[in-house]
């Protein structure tokens, strides 16, 4: 199929850009690495009036360490994260996921922003950056404002921006000393969506956990951290009863719907047994 009629703009600058969607309101979507939205217009799922280009803005992609945080700009290709030694040596939680990320024709356009504020369950950023409780920054016509990962995804496909505001950058606090993180997805192909992932980013204090966020990928109607799971981590000596205890409440809590893929009951085994590996390799990354 081909898309319906549309009217395109490229904007030079963020705020041609903030002003075109502040005019146009529901009726734009912003083009990035196109890798979701042109597969919803060929499809006839999305039928924007107006596409705004925001590829030939200055300043939008990069990765830099900055105050503390990992500072990934909005338009940087997801191959850049796979290719960066600085994400690779310090980010291992994000270096998993940057490998998994459907295919590597994929991965040369997509963009991480993008991932992010498409807001789908089945996408890897939105566990992974849940994990790393980041921050995102978008900008609009009132100026930028940081949101929480905690508060970014609202609904199915819904994300906490207005209309008229774009994400700029994604902000990963910078681990701290005995940390460790690992994502582990089980997929059918090379280039699938998760079956079911996990995301897991912990501190450890010997053998005790101090810290640790959990979260799922494609088994919950919107991206979730696995919140029980993380009470029956942190504050714990992790045994091999312990990570036993903490698959089973990640299993529990998702809320996966049953298609090709697997059913409930499938998906939610998976889970657990995910969480456990990534667990494992969190902890013997962080020592």
């Amino acid at each position: 199929m081909i898309t319906g009629q549309f009217t395109y703009f490229a904007p030079t600058t963020i705020e041609e850009a903030i002003q075109l969607l502040d005019e146009h309101g529901f009726e734009a979507k912003i083009l990035a690495g196109g890798q979701s939205l042109i597969p919803a217009m060929r499809f006839r799922l999305s039928q924007p009036g107006v596409i705004i280009d925001i590829n030939g803005i200055d300043g939008l992609s990069g990765i830099r360490e900055e105050d503390g945080n990992l500072v990934i700009g909005a338009l940087t290709r997801e191959s850049m994260l796979e290719g960066s030694h600085l994400v690779q040596s310090r980010y291992p939680l994000l270096a998993d996921a940057a490998t998994v990320i459907a295919d590597p024709v994929v991965r040369n356009m997509a963009t991480v922003g993008g991932n992010i504020a498409h807001a789908d369950p089945a996408n890897d950023h939105p566990a992974v950056m849940l994990a790393y409780n980041a921050e995102v920054t978008a900008v609009g016509p009132n100026g930028a404002r940081t949101i929480a990962i905690d508060d970014f995804f609202v609904d199915f496909f819904e994300n906490a921006m207005e209309d008229n505001e774009i994400l700029t950058e994604i902000r990963i606090p910078t681990p701290a000393s005995n940390s460790g993180g690992a994502y582990i997805k089980l997929e059918r192909k090379v280039g699938d969506y998760a079956i079911s992932a996990v995301a897991v980013q912990l501190t450890m204090n010997g053998d005790t956990c101090i810290a640790a966020r959990i979260a799922l990928t494609n088994v919950n109607p919107v991206p979730m951290r696995a919140e029980n799971a993380e009470r029956a981590l942190v504050g714990m000596t992790v045994t091999d009863d312990v990570i036993e205890t903490v698959g089973e409440e990640a299993g529990a809590e998702c809320d996966p719907s049953p298609d090709l893929r697997g059913s409930i009951d499938y998906k939610r085994d998976i889970t657990r047994v995910l969480t456990k590996r990534a667990i494992n390799l969190a902890i013997e990354r962080a020592h």
